[in-house]
């Protein structure tokens, strides 16, 4: 078993890397082409949010206004937060956000199962995450299997979380797009948002993908 700096590993951080980059630079592209576009609705982030919790009957969730790139639900004080430009902003792009976070919303208040699994093994992918590494180094320098194993079923539990992650976000998009197809946008703006959430889904695609290469890597090694 060697974990070193081999061919097919320098080649897998290049990959990593220009996925990453990639999905980076596609969600900037539409997240700035859409903010430069107005609703036509006239509404804010803020407006568009409250308005869209009302609509699915969800009361009790707090929308606040957060920091630059503050935008989140969060589950433990049933909350929404928005940045500045999402909270403030009468664009596509601050509409569309500000929706696909109440689509969060909305899946903690109905239970919804795969954000029910992703909230339950987080305790577990919190330790894992910033473990696995520090137990595959030590793996490494004492020539340990039993380290090394432990390792790599820790980090797969990270990669698990970014699965489940996906139908959580895909969801929440999608409950999004439905509530703007009720209050009649025009197609024009339903597609903007469309795009400017896809880009965003995009991240967590790139995200799983880029982890599940490194973990079949690390299966790999291990199996030398």
């Amino acid at each position: 078993m060697f974990f070193g700096l081999s061919y097919e590993y320098l080649l897998l951080i290049v990959v990593t890397l220009a996925i990453g980059g990639l999905a980076t630079w596609y969600v900037n592209s539409q997240l700035k082409k859409y903010t430069r576009v107005p609703i036509s609705n006239g509404l804010t982030g803020a407006e568009a949010a409250r308005r869209m919790l009302a609509y699915y009957g969800v009361t009790d969730v707090a929308v606040h206004r957060g920091g630059p790139g503050q935008d989140f639900f969060d589950p433990r004080t049933n909350s929404v937060t928005l940045s500045p430009d999402a909270f403030d902003g009468r664009s596509i792009t601050a509409t569309a956000t500000a929706c696909h976070e109440v689509g969060h919303a909305c899946q903690y208040a109905e239970n919804y199962a795969p954000m029910r699994i992703r909230g339950a093994i987080v305790p577990v992918v919190n330790l894992a995450s910033n473990a696995w590494i520090f137990l595959l180094m030590l793996g490494i320098i004492l020539v340990s299997n039993q380290l090394t194993t432990l390792a790599i079923v820790m980090y797969a539990v990270v990669v698990l979380f970014q699965l489940v992650t996906l139908p959580v976000e895909f969801n929440a998009s999608r409950r999004a797009m439905t509530y703007m197809d009720t209050i009649a946008l025009p197609q024009s703006e339903q597609g903007g948002a469309f795009s400017v959430l896809r880009a965003c889904a995009l991240t967590y695609v790139a995200a799983a993908l880029t982890s599940i290469l490194q973990l079949l890597w690390l299966l790999g090694q291990r199996r030398e």
